[in-house]
């Protein structure tokens, strides 16, 4: 009885992942590596600033 309604769940989730997958292009695999890069220097610069005085009298 619940076999039908398990394997057609599964069916419309193994084909919802294929649309996706082929719907990735390079220019999108590009834009998502370049916003983990920009993550990562901005991480990189706010852990040099650890410890620095940033308060509006500084400037």
């Amino acid at each position: 009885m619940g076999g039908n309604n398990r394997e057609a769940d599964m069916t419309a989730i193994a084909s919802a992942m294929s649309r996706a997958l082929r719907s990735i292009t390079g220019f999108d695999v590009l834009k998502h590596f370049m916003f983990f890069c920009g993550a990562g220097i901005l991480v990189f610069v706010l852990s040099l600033t650890y410890g620095l005085d940033l308060s509006p009298g500084l400037f």
